[in-house]
């Protein structure tokens, strides 16, 4: 389960509404009731977070973002997405990572979702990591 307060609009997840699973986007959130509205890129719900899990995060979903991925010569791979930088010690090894934006670096130490990388993105660049392509 996912910790109501580790999660921000803008976020993607996967909602399960009674079996059926569909990733959508965080839109709105209700505090006070501790409840998370996803639009799944048809209509918005509302949901209780243990209806909510975590997209693992790897290769397929940094494509879904519009990362860029340079394979170096050393075997390391760097995933790039405007100035911000990911690098992997070998391809396919999210389990410990350095991320980096300008003069900020992060070392990240166990295998972690996309929605914390995107609050650590938009921690980092003020900007939400979505979709969109930036140069």
């Amino acid at each position: 389960m996912i910790q109501f307060n580790e999660i921000k609009v803008g976020d993607y997840l996967i909602a399960d509404n009674a079996g059926d699973k569909k990733q959508g986007e965080v839109t709105d959130l209700n505090h006070n009731e501790k409840q998370v509205c996803i639009n799944n890129g048809v209509q918005d719900f509302w949901y209780e977070t243990v209806q909510l899990s975590a997209i693992p995060l790897d290769d397929t979903q940094l494509k879904k973002l519009k990362f860029n991925k340079e394979v170096n010569a050393d075997g390391t791979i760097k995933y790039m997405k405007g100035a911000f930088r990911m690098m992997l010690l070998a391809n396919n090894d999210f389990s410990k990572f350095e991320i980096w934006y300008r003069d900020e670096h992060r070392h990240i130490i166990h295998p972690i979702f996309v929605h914390q990388l995107q609050n650590h993105y938009y921690d980092m660049t003020k900007v939400y990591l979505n979709e969109e392509v930036y140069n």
